[in-house]
C-alpha cells in the first residue's frame, strides 16, 4: 500500500522510509507542511504518517486542510508533543491515530496496517476470497489452506484488491496504490499481475470489467 510521511527530520525520516518500505509499504517522504498538504490533496494515498511539527505550514494545520477538503485517509499523527491538549486537538482536526516519538517500527506499521484495513471495512487482521485467505502482516496467502508463492507486486496488487473488495478499480487506481514516486510503470503492468494472479489463485477471484478495471469478489459468483 502507498503512503505518505511527512517528517522534516533527515535522519528519521530516512530510517522510517526505508523501514516501512522492508515491510511492504510504498512510501513517498516529504519533508514540510505545504508539500505534504499538497501531496495529500492531489494523490490517492492509502494512508498518512504526519509530523506535526513541520517547517513552512505545521502538521496541525495540515490535518484541519484536508478534512476541510473532505480527504478522508487514515491520518497517524507521528509527533514528539505529547501534551494531552496537543494530542486532544489533532485527534479533534481529524487524526484516526496519535504515537509519539520515538516510535517502534513494527508499532507503526501494525497501525497502519490496522488504520487501512479498518478505513476499507475489514476488521479482521486477515482478507478472505473465496478459498483466498491473505495476512498482510506476515505477507503471506494461502489458498484452500495451502501456502501461494506471489511476487512483491502481485501480493500489493493482490492486498488492494482483497481490500476494496466488490469494488471495481482501474488500472490508474491501482498503479496510483501499488508504485511511489520515480517508478516507471509500462502500460500492461497491472494486466500481467491480473494474469499471473489467475494463474495461481484460479479465474474466478478477479473480474474483468471491460472498459473499466477489475474487481474481486468476496465470493464464487453463484453463476
Amino acid at each position: 500500500m502507498r503512503i505518505l510521511l511527512a517528517e522534516d527530520d533527515h535522519l528519521l525520516g530516512d530510517g522510517l522510509r526505508a523501514g516501512l518500505q522492508q515491510l511492504g509499504f510504498q512510501v513517498d517522504w516529504v519533508r514540510d507542511g505545504r508539500a505534504a498538504e499538497h501531496e495529500l490533496l492531489a494523490h490517492p494515498y492509502a494512508a498518512a504518517v504526519l509530523d506535526l511539527s513541520l517547517p513552512v505550514k505545521d502538521g496541525l494545520d495540515v490535518l484541519a486542510a484536508m478534512r476541510q477538503a473532505r480527504v478522508l485517509l487514515p491520518v497517524l499523527v507521528l509527533t514528539a508533543r505529547d501534551a494531552v491538549s496537543d494530542r486532544v486537538r489533532g485527534l479533534d482536526l481529524g487524526a484516526d491515530d496519535y504515537v509519539v516519538k520515538p516510535v517502534d517500527l513494527q508499532e507503526l506499521a501494525a497501525r497502519l496496517r490496522a488504520l487501512v484495513r479498518r478505513s476499507h471495512g475489514q476488521p479482521q487482521e486477515c482478507l478472505a476470497a473465496h478459498d483466498v485467505v491473505l495476512d498482510p502482516a506476515a505477507r503471506a496467502v494461502h489458498k484452500a489452506g495451502a501456502p501461494v508463492t506471489l511476487s512483491i507486486r502481485e501480493f500489493d496488487l493482490l492486498h488492494t484488491l482483497m481490500l476494496n473488495a466488490g469494488r471495481v478499480l482501474s488500472r490508474e487506481q491501482l498503479e496510483q496504490q501499488l508504485y511511489s514516486w520515480g517508478r516507471e510503470v509500462e502500460s500492461n503492468t497491472i494486466e500481467v499481475h491480473v494474469h499471473r494472479l489467475r494463474r495461481k489463485l484460479g479465474n474466478a477471484l478477479i473480474q474483468t470489467v471491460r472498459g473499466v478495471g477489475y474487481v474481486l469478489m468476496r465470493s464464487p459468483d453463484p453463476a
